[in-house]
């Protein structure tokens, strides 16, 4: 086999989301799993909330989940589009399971402040916080957040900060970002791989086709020059929200959940969908308002610009029911965070929320949920495969695997030296069998041997057969 560089694993957990550290599939192929409903967490059906509501961002902090999301109503009758002004609310929970409305009594709503919301002004258009895990961050900015606003009669991208995530105040006075319509939800993060901010905003390329731009910066306040994304091998789709995040197992991975936008216009199928007196009253207005449709994709990076985009939808609309098959249906929401199962004993569940019922209303906010890692997979069927992977070096002493078999299948490794012969001891014919469906599994060879340590530092292979099995990440520790 031909020589290259290794790839420097060290400890980093490695998500088959990507070829990245695959050489070559025999048999085998990489496949997207997709998230399964659970429960509804609110009805966002207050006075300040309603059929426009959404834009959801969750994280967890230490052992309280908190959401931070948009309030607001859509109404299309009379043929025109009015929606009512931005609120941006607040909710709690112990366990991302049940949710309650925070009341905050900060800004009154028809003259009451016995409410959740917890902003209105510059930035509360697709407002989206995030906790700044830079080690230089002030108290006072722990949480930040960036919003939509004007400035100079144009769209601009302002800038929020916190102590305590209900509490907030523009960080200046002019806004971070402008040149582009940030009539999304847009947002920031810290990178601690690379020490930088890292923004993901929205921008109409050639004016009219819906897509992602990324800029970064040292100090959240001076910015490099806007970088479009890329997506090899993709079709060219229109895309609106983005939800980019360094995955927190694999900080250096970026996993996006970006929301895909169609304009299909009257068909028999349209007029099969649900809701179709709202539809046409949406239509009214403007036809794609009664006529486009939205769905979640899954996209990786590994240097922030570049994506490998899966082209089948990560989460479709789903059957058919009244709220769904919309445009602005399957919106995912900012941050994944886990939750714990359902099924006793299990592991946590990797959860997110998305909206149903829009336009209708009142909205409804799904948490979905898919294993710890379980994006996509290298997969064989029963008759089996392989993967073998590129030249790599490793820091550790155990290969551990996030994997799932059926009763009949099986997994097994061999380590190669980086020429492709088996290293004596741990060859495929070594391994003992590895079945059943576990997050972290260490793979033994000869009955239980489990010890690598030898082997650290030195430029390796894996080949992995895999019957009617998936892996979904593997890591040495």
């Amino acid at each position: 086999m031909p020589n290259s560089t290794p790839i420097d694993l060290g400890s980093r957990l490695e998500l088959m989301v990507d070829d990245h550290l695959i050489e070559r599939m025999d048999g085998a192929r990489l496949r997207l799993h997709h998230p399964q409903p659970r429960e509804v967490a609110l009805v966002l059906d207050r006075p300040w909330e309603g059929s426009g509501s959404g834009y959801v961002t969750v994280i967890r902090e230490a052992e309280r989940y908190r959401m931070w999301y948009k309030g607001a109503h859509l109404d299309c009758a009379g043929g025109r589009l009015q929606p009512a002004r931005d609120s941006v609310c607040y909710a709690e929970s112990a366990d991302g399971i049940a949710w309650e409305r925070a009341e905050v009594g900060l800004i009154e709503h028809e003259g009451s402040a016995a409410n959740n919301i917890v902003w209105r002004g510059q930035g509360d258009h697709g407002f989206c916080p995030f906790l700044d895990a830079n080690p230089a961050c002030p108290p006072e900015e722990r949480y930040k957040a960036v919003g939509q606003g004007r400035f100079e009669e144009k769209a601009a991208l302002w800038a929020l900060a916190s102590p305590d995530g209900i509490h907030w105040e523009l960080m200046d006075e002019a806004p971070i970002l402008r040149g582009t319509p940030f009539d999304s939800q847009n947002l920031v993060f810290w990178d601690s791989v690379r020490g930088e901010y890292r923004a993901y905003v929205r921008f109409f390329r050639e004016g009219r086709w819906r897509d992602i731009l990324t800029t970064t910066s040292p100090d959240f306040r001076n910015w490099a020059q806007y970088q479009q994304l890329h997506y090899p091998g993709a079709p060219d789709e229109q895309l609106y929200t983005n939800q980019v995040q360094p995955y927190y197992r694999a900080p250096h991975i970026f996993v996006g959940l970006p929301t895909r936008y169609i304009e299909r216009g009257w068909s028999p199928s349209m007029e099969a969908l649900p809701d179709q007196e709202s539809r046409r009253t949406c239509a009214e207005a403007h036809v794609r308002f009664g006529t486009a449709l939205s769905d979640t994709l899954l996209m990786t990076s590994r240097d922030g610009a570049t994506f490998r985009r899966w082209d089948e939808a990560f989460l479709p609309p789903g059957i058919q029911r009244p709220g769904t098959w919309v445009y602005g249906d399957a919106y995912a929401s900012c941050g994944l965070v886990e939750v714990a199962s359902g099924l006793p004993g299990a592991p946590p569940e990797l959860s997110f929320w998305a909206n149903e019922n829009v336009w209708v209303g009142p909205v409804a906010l799904r948490r979905y949920a898919l294993r710890i890692d379980g994006f996509a997979s290298a997969h064989d069927p029963l008759s089996g495969g392989e993967v073998l992977t590129k030249p790599c070096t490793f820091a550790g002493s155990r290969l551990v695997l996030n994997f799932a078999t059926s009763a009949a299948g099986d997994l097994r490794v061999e380590v190669q030296d980086a020429c492709g012969a088996p290293i004596a001891g741990f060859a495929l014919t070594d391994c003992d069998e590895v079945f059943g469906d576990e997050i972290e599994r260490t793979v033994t060879w000869r009955g239980g041997e489990s010890d690598l340590s030898a082997l650290a530092g030195r430029p390796v292979r894996l080949r992995i057969a895999l019957r009617d099995a998936d892996l979904f990440s593997l890591r040495f520790i």
